[in-house]
Order: C-alpha cells, then structure tokens, then sequence
C-alpha cells in the first residue's frame, strides 16, 4: 500500500489534501493513511474519528497521520485513539520537511503549532491537475471574524492571503495545462488582501486574473461574505462573461435576532438587497446560500422568515447544517434547540431548496445553455446545474447544448436524452 489521504470537508481542504499526497509520496513514505480532518459540525469530527476506526481494521499495521481543523482544535482526542501514529496542525501540515521526518521514522515535530501566531499562507501548487477540466486555486486562509457558532477560526488561524501575482502565475500554469475552469478559494475569500501590502481585494485580483489569462474560458468564485464584497468585485461579475454568474452566499439565517446572535455582520435586508443589485447588474446570476437550523433560540417564527428568505433572495442551491454546537464557541452556551425540532427544520429548509433548484431547473427547459463537460456524462452550466451530456464528450469541453428536460436535480442535455 502506498499514500492514501482521506479528505473531510472544505475544497481548501480537499487542495491542501493534494498538496499532501504529493509531499508524502516525494518523501517515500510507504503505508500510510492521512485523514485532513474538518471541525466546522461535530457530525464531521465524528466521521472523522469512525474513519480511524475503519482504517485500524482494515489496514493493520498501517500508519495513521491525522491533521486539519479537528485535529489543530482537538488533537488529544484524535492522539488517544488506537492505530494514531502523529497528530499534525495545520500550520505545519504543506510542509515537505515534515512528511521527511516522518519517512525518516521521526517525532513530527512541532505537531500541534500556534496557528493564531501564523502570518503568511502557505498553498504549494499540486502537480496533479494536470488535464483536469476544473481546478481549484486557494488565494486566502484564516479568519478575523468571531462567529458565535464557529470554531474555524481556531482551526485555521487569523486571515492570511496569497501575493497576487502568485494567483495569478498560478491561474496561467493550470490554464495551460488544460483547466476549463478555475474556481477561487478559501476560508473567507472576500477578506482576500486584507494582510497584504497595498490595495489588494478579490475584486482587484480577479480583475487581474481575467486580464492576465486570457485564455482562460471560466473564472469561478466559492462561498463569499456578501458584507465584505467590494466594488470591483460587482464591476466584474456585471462586465466579466468569463466570470461565472453564481455565487454563494455565506447567509446562515435569515432573522435579524439570530443573525445578532451568530454575530453575522449583515441584517436580513442587507441580504435581500444584495441579490436584488446583483441581478440588476447581471440578471443571469444564481445564488446558493449556506444555512443553519436550530440556531440556540431560535423560535419557529424565526425560522419562517429564514424560510421565507429563499424565496425572497431568490435562492437556487443550497447548503443546509442542523445546528452542532462546538465547545468553545459562545454558541455552545447559549439555551440549545430541541434536537428533534432542529432536524425537522433542517428537512423542511432543505425541502425548501429542493423545490427552488427544481423551478429554476424547469426555466432552463427549452433554452441552449453553454456547459462544460465534467466526466462521466456529466457537466455543468455557467450558473453551476448539473447537466447530464453526451459520455463520448471529453472532460473540458465547452458547448452550447439544447436543453430538453429536467429530472429536478439535473438538467438534461437533448444530445443526452
């Protein structure tokens, strides 16, 4: 057995999962099984520890190497469980070196590190992508920002960006090596160049990144913080087509109390207002949004009106968590949901989304829509549907395809049908 990384949570996460594999295999590591752990539910962090016990039965005498926010914000639950052979923070976890010593048979050290004392972010380019029709390209890690229900923060540290001239070199090396699309990412991606010298903002850099490759036929954004995003940020998806015309909303709910409470930063309005200016400046656009049912306190008065938000802000895709509490967090403190009530509003919010996906895919019935082929029989329209095509059109192709119907989940291309 060689190098197997097991990937919980994030795209950062599912890069930085790349980057390891890759560093491990340079190292001559030989079996070895690296869990990139993601803290954001407790549901997560318990997958993560099932994981472990999957791999101790299946791959006896195995090396088993935990790292990622779970393990920087609880590594003496991961460090005590059997088959654990080093438990490693994400401050240290890209480093070559490390992935050396342990090729070496040594301690890692330091294991845990301070991630609130790191200052720079660290994203070595993967090898790998090559020929791959989607790419992902991590420009910022960290946050600043203190959300009552989250321990990311603490998992990743303070925000940190990438140079932007590094994106960019970056964007134009995947280009060329064959990626259709690149989607930007990160923790917190519309902080992006707060840290750094100068002016830098995702607007800017995605202006940069536009003009600098042109060859590149898709640019596309992860979850942003609708609050944080600047002027040439909105100039760009008006004017860029390149630009795909979705974004994600980091909402989380959509009564002004429990936003007070999350220690959100914007009101119910603000959201409202920001879908309805950005559908003026690009009337193609769709938005996803993250959510969390049973927020502590929440009454289900204020849960009807996060209900009703889809609609209101015209949601398309959404991400729908029943609220986990995390020790630690000022949330955890608060008076608690019922749990059964916390799973019944989940069902009925994603219920919700559901029924919203599933209009907006019937609207595209009839139309021809520019798609990129995926893989497998499947692609995705610039406003991210899923699209079932043709399986003999290769990965990264882009084509105008006469839609024919809709399954509710996905689109169905007429060449497909």
């Amino acid at each position: 057995m060689g190098v197997d990384v097991l990937t919980f949570g994030c795209r950062l996460n599912a890069y930085e999962s790349e980057v390891m594999g890759e560093q491990a295999r340079a190292a001559g590591l030989t079996d070895i099984v690296v869990l990139n752990t993601c803290a954001v539910t407790g549901e997560a962090v318990r997958q993560a520890r099932q994981a472990i016990r999957r791999t101790v039965r299946a791959k006896p005498g195995s090396r088993i190497v935990v790292t990622g926010c779970a393990a920087q914000t609880g590594a003496d639950a991961f460090a005590g469980m059997e088959g654990v052979t080093a438990v490693i923070g994400n401050a240290d976890k890209l480093d070559p070196g490390l992935w050396r010593r342990l090729a070496d048979g040594a301690a890692p050290e330091p294991g845990i590190s301070d991630i609130m004392a790191a200052r720079t972010m660290e994203a070595p380019p993967v090898a790998g992508h090559r020929g791959l029709p989607r790419a992902y390209v991590p420009v910022q890690t960290g946050c600043d920002h203190r959300c009552t229900f989250c321990i990311i923060p603490f998992g990743r540290g303070p925000s940190r960006s990438l140079p932007m001239g590094a994106v960019v070199e970056r964007v134009k090396r995947l280009a060329g090596n064959g990626a259709a699309e690149i989607v930007v990412t990160g923790v917190d991606i519309t902080a992006y160049g707060g840290d750094l010298p100068g002016r830098a903002t995702l607007g800017l850099l995605v202006q940069a990144i536009l003009r600098h490759v042109p060859d590149l036929p898709r640019l596309r954004l992860s979850s942003i913080d609708s609050v944080e995003a600047d002027e040439a940020l909105l100039d760009a998806m008006a004017s860029e087509a390149r630009l795909m015309p979705h974004l994600h909303l980091s909402l989380q709910a959509g009564d002004d109390m429990i936003l007070k409470r999350m220690k959100r930063r914007h009101s119910r309005d603000d959201a409202i207002r920001f879908c309805e200016a950005m559908r003026a400046r690009r009337p193609d656009i769709v938005f996803g949004a993250d959510f969390i049912a049973g927020f502590p306190t929440e009454t289900e008065a204020m849960f009807g009106r996060t209900l009703a938000l889809v609609e209101e802000c015209g949601l398309t895709h959404l991400h729908v968590f029943p609220f986990s509490p995390r020790e630690g967090t000022p949330a955890a403190r608060m008076p608690q949901v019922d749990g059964a009530a916390i799973r019944e509003r989940a069902a009925r919010l994603r219920e919700r989304g559901e029924v919203a996906l599933g209009a907006h895919l019937d609207a595209q019935v009839g139309r021809r829509l520019s798609v990129m082929a995926e893989g497998g029989g499947l692609g995705r329209t610039e406003a991210y549907a899923s699209v079932v095509v043709p399986e003999t059109m290769p990965p990264g192709t882009i084509a105008d395809l006469a839609i024919a119907a809709s399954d509710g989940r996905r689109l169905i291309a007429a060449e497909a049908a």
